[in-house]
């Protein structure tokens, strides 16, 4: 057992605790439980105090001489960010697509040509765990760098069995062995392979009937994943294959109306899905029911910018009810990135949400993506201590610094995996 940790006179202490029960939308995704001069206390890798300097020095000053003393004089302080959708563990690269998209080939286009999600699962089916292993862990250190504590991982990069399980298995063994909490989905209607290419209802049968039984049984992954798209799978398809993964307890999630308006923010609320991914062409109708569904958005403004396409409207889905969260979707093809401060940044700049909101869409509402509310996305009392220093005033100066990483030291668990912050630390008051 380790000292307690005391981290005092914080500037601002964003703590996101709120009277609001589950996911936050319109006004209650401004409330960020603010406490100028705030303080945290934490022991065994859990917070045990919040509030005032004050209040905390109070409430244990019988074992302030004991604690590691942190003084944040002057900075933000907020809960780690959670990636609630990613595609972090894969095989390969795929710069030279970037540059054909540039000459002006389409996404779809390289796809339809062998390229694009097609090229990676060729990477990814032949590369050797070891190496999806090397390459994944530095993308988990370059998150953590950026302050994302927890990342959720999808599988996708296969669509046969063996490369399917071979990616989940790799995200379990790191989530027992990285810092990060790596939370798995599985994603094996990504894309439909070139092998079953005019079989496409074989290849739904063969999700179904042959790898979800296998993820189930092994307990591989808590959420079932479906590219819902024109050229990709049809709703009638993907509201098979999520209906499917219902009845072995994988939580629905899907990827929907990113290229055209294809019902899929629709088929979200139907299906009861946790979360909507993209949603770049949602109708409004779709819009009204998912708010009606209480199904979180989770909008991902850097591969709308990778693309260069214009962004989700987060601001008409907040307006309308909609729980909004956002994410990096970290992928070879459409969003090569690790960097939570600056999806922050073009959610403001993109999408129309405020500074505010867009804390609340990377911490508390990302957690309730990955159905984790309970145990991070806010500093409260007996939570996971995930917790970042910013070098930042306040909340409203991190979003305004845009495309800088002001991430001074992490905390994950109540440990410092990230920063060199000893000139602020003391052995006693």
């Amino acid at each position: 057992m380790g000292k307690p940790i005391w981290i005092k006179n914080i500037g601002q202490l964003a703590t996101l605790v709120s009277e609001e029960a589950g996911p936050r939308s319109k006004e209650a995704m401004s409330q960020l439980g603010i406490i100028e001069d705030g303080s945290l206390w934490i022991e065994d890798g859990i917070i045990k105090g919040v509030g005032s300097t004050q209040e905390v020095e109070q409430n244990f000053k019988t074992r302030i001489e004991t604690a590691e003393v942190i003084d944040a004089s002057g900075y933000l302080v907020t809960p780690g960010l959670i990636d609630p959708h990613t595609h972090v563990a894969f095989g390969g690269s795929r710069e030279r697509e970037f540059e054909m998209r540039l000459e002006g080939v389409s996404y779809m286009e390289i796809m339809n040509e062998g390229g694009g999600i097609h090229a990676t699962t060729r990477m990814t089916r032949q590369a050797t765990e070891e190496e999806i292993i090397t390459q994944t862990k530095k993308r988990l250190d370059s998150f953590l760098q950026h302050g994302v504590t927890t990342v959720e991982g999808k599988s996708g990069y296969g669509m046969d069995i063996e490369t399917e399980l071979k990616q989940l298995r790799i995200m379990k063994e790191l989530q027992e062995t990285h810092p990060i909490d790596l939370v798995p989905t599985f994603m094996g209607a990504h894309a439909v392979p070139p092998e079953y290419k005019g079989r496409e209802e074989k290849f739904v049968d063969y999700v179904i009937n042959e790898m979800l039984p296998i993820v189930a049984e092994e307990q591989l992954a808590e959420f079932n994943d479906v590219f819902c798209e024109k050229d990709v799978f049809t709703p009638e398809q993907s509201e098979r294959i999520l209906e499917a993964g219902k009845k072995y307890g994988l939580i629905p999630k899907i990827h929907a109306d990113e290229i055209v308006s294809y019902g899929g923010a629709e088929l979200a609320a139907k299906v009861g899905a946790i979360s909507a991914e993209h949603l770049l062409k949602a109708s409004e109708n779709g819009i009204k029911e998912m708010a009606k569904a209480g199904t979180i958005a989770c909008l991902l403004p850097a591969t709308a910018l990778y693309l260069r396409e214009e962004a989700a409207d987060g601001r008409k889905m907040i307006d309308e009810g909609v729980a909004v969260a956002i994410s990096t979707d970290c992928n070879p093809g459409s969003s090569p990135t690790t960097s939570m401060p600056l999806v922050m940044n073009l959610a403001c700049i993109t999408m129309r949400m405020t500074p505010a909101e867009a804390l609340t869409a990377a911490t508390y509402n990302a957690a309730c993506a990955i159905n984790r509310q309970h145990q991070i996305g806010s500093l409260e009392i007996g939570k996971q201590a995930d917790v970042v220093l910013w070098n930042v005033k306040n909340y409203q100066e991190l979003q305004y610094l845009f495309g800088v990483n002001h991430v001074k030291a992490v905390w994950k668990k109540g440990v410092k995996v990230v920063g060199n912050y000893e000139q602020a630390v003391a052995t006693t008051t």
